[in-house]
């Protein structure tokens, strides 16, 4: 298997989505996908792995998001919960488990390890001031605060994390801090937690870090680490005030829980003791195991997790590089008992469309609205992604890109050789694979080219540079396009079959290494065209052999695998996009503040009384004003108001309209506007009339 060190089994990691909200492709590239393309890979490689993920369900982002939809914290991670995991089945992430933290079993093995630490002495009791909300009655934990960021001045990072620099927090760092409960400035107040004093290992973390993995790990993540031991650790606590979460297993910690990044990573633990206890049982509520495990016992899980001859690899973003390469690691090494990862190789971020992506803003393409609008493309996006991982640098995604990947590479590289190729061969051979027959140069030198592609492919992965590896894939269908636009099958069918067949015997043996070299990148459609080849499964083979199909093997007919997707399509993605923006920044625009205090004797010298519109007209050069006659009960004026853009004349005629009639005069566009219409401006911006919903006589007064 290239030139790695050879490891008896492997344990793959995917970072644990927050069960709080839908997850946006940005996710997908970030941990997801490479993710799946590694485990995929060792499985053809017939490597013992097993790849597990979950939802992570507790810390602070799940009871603000129960507070946002006026529900309760177990709904929240019920409803996301399913479908954050069904969006990513259907995106072909092949999980040999996909656990929550809320289960029983993640809350007894959380607890296990903090009482290991606790009872070994690691961890120090320490009672210090945080912040405190007084009229919430409630400490507040890290994402309870928001301030600006010391760093980068961000106006609403998190007490724990700034989301816009990725500078890990602590509260205290935060400038002007206030509670996102209640908004007011929270107090500090003293209370007891455990901590664990990362201080204390850095000694070790800087040989395994800094020495042993210099070369291997990734230059973002190396750099990240350096620089913060380099700054010097400082002890952490590892439980918080709070009612949702993991109960601290101790008798002196009523309302206390877990950190969230202590239990989180410990979900990895849990959902491999999850999938063992059910293959051992046979109950499958969380598993979905990818290979055939044997006959295993619920104890064989320690194996994956706790001995040395395991490889432990974690696939994260960016920020979650500090929790991963610092403090689990620390919390795994001195617990005696476990291994330490071999690599993490973090990505950087997904942009979109020039602009970071954001659920909140409403700029983010969601999973489960790709897999609405395109439910036959999984492998589309994949590859669309795979083609532009960040992975030591921030990428992009645009939809025209998006477009271009599948129409100019996918359909037009890939598919068009696929399809070229099975046509050919129904026409000239009934869909038999036609013998070999003499060999000459450019058949070798094919042959030879087709021999490199497994090793260049698998060297890649390895090295966890995913981009490298899906551009050696679409390499062999260039060969493939390229061999059969050298050789010309169809005008040599005229004078020479021999060497027809032998030509398209290469390159039924081009799509049919296809079918396997592209099984980890694009599953869906590798197993579609195992179909259309009559493939049997086939390993991954490095061993040079490039004939995967013997002679007189019958084929299907030929079928397309990819799609062309029309400019209309995309087109209609942007301007979906754009109006999502839109539509959350209004939403989230904070309410125009309070004017300055009147007193009452100034408020009811205003008169303003129940009109009737009895006329209306559009004023000339203007877009925005009407002129109206307004019965006012007391006399029929003259009105301009600025809403022609919302309601047109006729619809104004007969309106009843609130008007303030003690308004001094003001000439407007030449005609002299004798009161005000009072509107309401909602979150769309759109104007609103404000009147009575029943009919009030014309001069009825407002009091």
């Amino acid at each position: 298997m290239g030139k790695e060190k050879i490891y008896k089994r492997y344990t793959v990691t995917a970072a644990l989505p927050y069960a709080n909200g839908p997850k946006h492709i940005g996710h997908l590239a970030g941990a997801y996908i490479p993710s799946d393309v590694y485990s995929r890979y060792l499985r053809l490689n017939q490597k013992d792995v097993i790849f597990v993920c979950g939802s992570d369900e507790h810390g602070t982002a799940i009871p603000n998001q129960a507070l946002k939809e006026h529900t309760t914290s177990q709904a929240i991670i019920d409803k996301y919960h399913v479908l954050i995991r069904d969006c990513l089945y259907k995106l072909g992430i092949s999980f040999d488990v996909y656990h929550r933290t809320s289960d029983p079993l993640h809350h007894q093995t959380s607890q296990e390890f903090f009482l290991n630490l606790f009872n070994k002495g690691l961890l120090t009791e320490e009672t210090s001031e945080q912040y405190y909300d007084d009229e919430a009655k409630a400490f507040l934990a890290d994402r309870y605060i928001i301030g600006t960021c010391p760093k980068c001045g961000h106006a609403e990072a998190y007490g724990d994390q700034c989301e816009k620099c990725g500078s890990s927090l602590s509260p205290r760092e935060l400038i002007n801090p206030k509670s996102t409960l209640t908004g007011n400035i929270p107090v500090l107040k003293p209370t007891k937690h455990w901590y664990l004093p990362l201080d204390q290992y850095e000694t070790w973390l800087r040989k395994w870090i800094l020495e042993c993995h210099k070369k291997d790990w990734k230059v973002n993540v190396y750099g990240q680490c350096k620089s913060w031991i380099d700054a010097g650790l400082q002890s952490r606590a590892m439980t918080r005030d709070l009612d949702w979460g993991i109960k601290v297993p101790l008798p002196d910690a009523e309302g206390k829980v877990l950190y969230v990044w202590f239990d989180a990573p410990i979900g990895y633990i849990s959902a491999t003791r999850a999938l063992f206890q059910e293959l051992a049982t046979g109950k499958n509520n969380y598993s979905t195991p990818q290979r055939d495990f044997g006959k295993v016992k619920e104890k064989d899980w320690k194996a994956y997790w706790q001995d040395e001859e395991t490889k432990l690899v974690h696939f994260i973003g960016k920020d979650n590089i500090v929790f991963h390469c610092i403090i689990f690691p620390i919390m795994l090494h001195s617990s005696e008992e476990y291994i330490v990862p071999q690599n993490v190789p973090a990505n950087e971020f997904m942009n979109l469309e020039g602009d970071k992506m954001s659920t909140s803003r409403g700029w983010s393409i969601e999973m489960h609205e790709y897999l609405e609008d395109f439910p036959d493309k999984p492998d589309v996006l994949r590859y669309a992604l795979l083609t532009n991982l960040p992975e030591t640098k921030d990428s992009e995604f645009t939809w025209k890109d998006f477009q271009s990947k599948n129409n100019n590479e996918l359909v037009a590289i890939f598919g068009n050789f696929v399809n070229r190729a099975m046509v050919l061969t129904h026409k000239y051979f009934e869909g038999k694979v036609p013998a070999k027959g003499t060999l000459d140069e450019l058949d070798k030198n094919v042959i030879e080219a087709l021999r490199g592609f497994p090793s260049k492919i698998g060297d890649a992965i390895e090295n966890y540079k995913f981009r490298e590896a899906t551009a050696h894939l679409m390499d062999l269908a260039r060969l493939g396009n390229k061999y059969l636009a050298e050789t010309e099958p169809w005008k040599l069918a005229k004078t020479d079959m021999n060497r027809v067949g032998t030509i398209l015997n290469l390159s039924l043996q081009i799509a049919a290494n296809l079918a396997v070299l592209s099984a980890p990148f694009l599953p869906f459609s590798a197993e579609k065209l195992k179909g259309i080849l009559k493939l049997d499964s086939h390993n991954w083979d490095e061993t040079g052999s490039v004939s995967l199909l013997q002679d007189g093997h019958q084929v299907s007919a030929a079928e397309l695998l990819f799609e062309k997707i029309e400019d209309e399509v995309i087109a209609g993605q942007i301007t979906r996009l754009n109006e999502n923006k839109k539509k959350m920044e209004l939403q989230n625009q904070s309410a125009v503040p309070a004017k300055a205090e009147i007193t009452f004797d100034e408020f009811s010298k205003m008169d303003m009384r129940i009109g009737k519109v009895i006329a209306a007209e559009k004023v000339e050069k203007s877009k925005k004003l009407l002129k109206m006659q307004v019965d006012t009960g007391i006399d029929t004026r003259t009105v301009l108001s600025g809403i022609a853009e919302h309601y047109t004349p006729e619809e104004m005629v007969g309106k009843q309209v609130t008007i303030l009639v003690n308004l001094a005069p003001r000439k407007i566009m030449g005609f002299e506007s004798q009161g005000m219409i009072l509107m309401a401006e909602d979150k769309d911006g759109a104007l609103k009339l404000i009147s009575s919903s029943d009919p009030v006589s014309p001069g009825s007064s407002i009091s």
